[in-house]
């Protein structure tokens, strides 16, 4: 029987969350709760990288994460952004969080529709004469770096943030009894693993969401109740629901 499930993410921000929709309908406990947390790096260590971000005229953005550190980076650094710096996001909503920083204008933001940078880059190559800065985290792969490549555009990479394990308290520790864990990244597995060295799964469900995150629990030697997405099941949300269902059968 799920009674009390931990999500390990932030709370919603919204009230019209379809998790909140999911607890009452099925009565479980949603207990949200991040495993890892995104914290900046030095002044010191993106100097290290020997990158200067006026030496560049347009920034691509995959996540809110990186639109944070980038313009903290900048104040640290004392650099003022120039107003003509253009910016290239890959959903609507990522470009419309700029907003937080500097005043958002259509004809300097550019943004994808399905979130994946593939569908970007084409956007990008009608911009063949920007030199383009991607701020990313410490944990990455080279294919965005080799789709620009492919295009011929003049790009280059730094890390400004690092993904690290969200360290549970000995309260949390003592007071962990949840029937299904739900996770989102390899890197909550690991803290999962580092937190609870002895972690026993019995008869904890496990979701995870993305075919790495999927991996990682089964490497982890953990078994893996429910994967997310699916062709039905595009979302964790809708994924979640369909397996309470079952198990309401």
């Amino acid at each position: 029987m799920i009674k009390k499930i931990l999500v390990s993410q932030p709370k919603p921000s919204s009230d019209k969350s379809p998790y909140y929709d999911i607890a009452e309908k099925y009565g479980v406990e949603l207990v949200f709760r991040p495993f890892i947390k995104v914290e900046g790096i030095t002044a010191k260590e993106f100097r290290a990288q020997k990158v200067s971000i006026l030496d560049h005229t347009a920034v691509v953005f995959t996540s809110r994460h990186a639109i944070d550190h980038f313009f903290n980076m900048a104040k640290e650094l004392r650099i003022t952004i120039p107003e003509d710096m253009k910016y290239f996001c890959v959903t609507e909503t990522i470009s419309l969080y700029i907003q937080k920083y500097v005043q958002y204008r259509k004809r300097k933001v550019f943004f994808g529709t399905t979130g994946k940078i593939e569908d970007l880059i084409p956007t990008m190559a009608k911009h063949k004469q920007e030199k383009y800065l991607l701020p990313l985290s410490d944990v990455h792969n080279d294919n965005v770096a080799r789709m620009l490549d492919a295009k011929k555009l003049q790009h280059h990479e730094c890390v400004m943030y690092r993904t690290v394990s969200n360290d549970f308290t000995p309260e949390e520790v003592a007071a962990f009894d949840y029937d299904m864990l739900i996770f989102f990244s390899p890197s909550g597995i690991e803290s999962l693993t580092k937190n609870f060295p002895n972690f026993s799964q019995g008869d904890i469900a496990i979701a995870t969401f993305g075919p790495s995150t999927a991996k990682a629990v089964k490497d982890a030697g953990l078994r893996l109740d429910l994967e997310a997405p699916t062709a039905a099941y595009p979302s964790m949300t809708s994924a979640l629901q369909h397996f309470l269902q079952e198990k309401k059968k």
